[in-house]
C-alpha cells in the first residue's frame, strides 16, 4: 500500500511530467505551423513533408503519454493507483518508480505482451 508520502511524490512527479508533455506537444505544434512558411522549392517541400511527418508522430506519442498521465492522476485520486487493473495485486513500488503511468504489474504486462506477440505472429499477409 502506498504511504501518503509516496502518493504525494507520485502526484508531484506526474503533474511535472504532464506539464512537460503539454509544453513539448505545444512546441511540436508550433514547429509544424511555423515550418510551412519556409517551403520554397521541391527539395524544401520534401524536407518539410518529412519533418512534418516526424513531428506529427512525436505529437501523437505525446498525446498518448498525456492521456496515460491523466489516467494515473485519476487513479491517485480514486485510490486505485498502484493496483494492477488485471489481477488486482499491488504493483511494486520499484515498478511504479520506473513507470509511474503503469496500470499493470510486471507479470500481467508480460502476459499482455506475449498475447500481442502471439497475435502478431498469427497475422499473415495474404499472398496474391
Amino acid at each position: 500500500m502506498l504511504t501518503p508520502k509516496n502518493r504525494q511524490h507520485f502526484k508531484k512527479l506526474l503533474n511535472q511530467r504532464l506539464k512537460e508533455s503539454l509544453e513539448k506537444s505545444q512546441d511540436t505544434l508550433t514547429d509544424i505551423t511555423e515550418g510551412k512558411d519556409r517551403v520554397a522549392d521541391r527539395m524544401d517541400q520534401a524536407s518539410y513533408a518529412s519533418d512534418m511527418g516526424f513531428a506529427l508522430r512525436i505529437k501523437e506519442r505525446e498525446a498518448k503519454l498525456i492521456t496515460k498521465i491523466r489516467e494515473a492522476l485519476e487513479r491517485l485520486e480514486d485510490g486505485t493507483f498502484g493496483i494492477c487493473e488485471e489481477c488486482g495485486e499491488e504493483i511494486p513500488l520499484k515498478r511504479l518508480m520506473a513507470r509511474p503511468v503503469t496500470h499493470l504489474c510486471i507479470q500481467c504486462k508480460q502476459a499482455q505482451e506475449e498475447q500481442e506477440r502471439a497475435k502478431a505472429a498469427n497475422f499473415q499477409i495474404p499472398r496474391y
